[in-house]
């Protein structure tokens, strides 16, 4: 309740920086309640305003000091994809953010640059950024918070290669459903691929699955979903499973079919194309230590299997819609003779 009590003030927001509402309101402790109980006071709220408070720079204590100066800048990117039957991609884009981990002492000052910012969309900043030095040259100026925080994230849209594929394919006939879905690499990022799995939701219709593979494990969870867990795709087998879902009885065919979900990670690599060129640091006492990761993981990647339309029927509702349209308008006279 006091927390909320100075984030609003008369409806109306007034204090949101986490920085200085973490000096105003102390977190609760084994100390601050055996002090409340001893006093009587449950109130943890501090009665100085902090420095910050006043500061061109809310999101940071100015007297900051740490025994090792570090920063560390990660790319984390996810992969949204729809593949559709045919194996032809739909859509593909990333979701990216560029987090930081920064433990600097002072005011430092940071500026930080891309290879190619080009490649970006839908860009949105952290309040530490200055956005003029973005706008006129696509450079990152910034002082920093201290600790870890999201510094920008981004949208890098009409990608036109995913780094694996999957291949499912259904047969269904006479009670019984055949399955079959192959897994392999489609573009090579230059680093392993791993944690890769398939996940699909069995139809309600199906009452019995026997599926197996030649690569990891398939387990049949509680909610009738099925997930694949393969890892890394070894070099010398492509991995695989098959096997024969067992529809209810009086169902023949298999009439809805499942959407494959995929996951998988790729560590060291960006799979939209972006780089850090540098990062530049000044204001500082003594020579940081700087470090740079990259990471892309699969966000919403599917793989559809949608009925195809069948060409006879769309040829007879061809042929029938001019008889329909010379019927309604038949109707619509008769109608209109019966009024008068």
């Amino acid at each position: 309740m006091q927390l909320l009590d100075e984030m609003i003030d008369n409806g109306f927001p007034l204090t949101t920086e986490p920085n200085i509402l973490r000096e105003m309101i102390a977190p609760p402790n084994i100390v601050s309640k055996v002090l409340s109980v001893v006093t009587g006071s449950t109130s943890n709220m501090s009665h100085t305003l902090p420095g910050a408070a006043s500061s061109c720079v809310p999101w940071r204590k100015s007297d900051l000091k740490h025994a090792s100066n570090e920063v560390y800048v990660d790319l984390v990117e996810e992969m949204d994809a729809i593949i559709n039957r045919d194996g032809n991609l739909v859509k593909c884009e990333i979701y990216g953010e560029v987090q930081v981990n920064c433990h600097l002492s002072g005011l430092p000052d940071l500026t930080l640059t891309f290879a190619n910012p080009s490649v970006l969309n839908d860009v949105r900043f952290h309040p530490c950024v200055r956005l003029r030095p973005w706008e006129s040259n696509q450079i990152l100026s910034f002082v920093p918070p201290d600790g870890q925080f999201k510094l920008m994230s981004y949208r890098v849209k009409k990608l036109k290669n995913t780094p694996i594929y999957v291949k499912p394919q259904l047969t269904s006939d006479s009670g019984t459903c055949r399955i079959s879905v192959l897994v392999g690499i489609r573009n090579d990022p230059g680093k392993p691929i791993d944690s890769i799995t398939v996940q699909f939701q069995l139809p309600p219709c199906v009452s019995s699955s026997d599926l197996s593979s030649n690569c990891g494990a398939v387990n049949i969870l509680a909610n009738k979903t099925c997930l694949w867990t393969i890892g890394r795709i070894p070099k010398d087998k492509a991995p695989s499973m098959s096997g024969t879902l067992v529809l209810e009885t009086g169902v023949e065919r298999l009439r809805m079919f499942p959407t494959f979900q995929v996951g998988f990670r790729v560590m060291g690599v960006a799979l939209s194309g972006l780089k850090i060129d540098k990062l530049d640091l000044s204001n500082l006492p003594s020579r940081p230590y700087k470090g740079f990761r990259a990471l892309t993981r699969a966000g919403e990647f599917q793989e559809h299997l949608w009925q195809k339309e069948n060409p006879g029927i769309v040829r007879r509702l061809t042929l029938l819609l001019p008889c329909i349209v010379l019927l309604l308008m038949r109707m619509s006279v008769s109608l209109q003779l019966d009024l008068f």
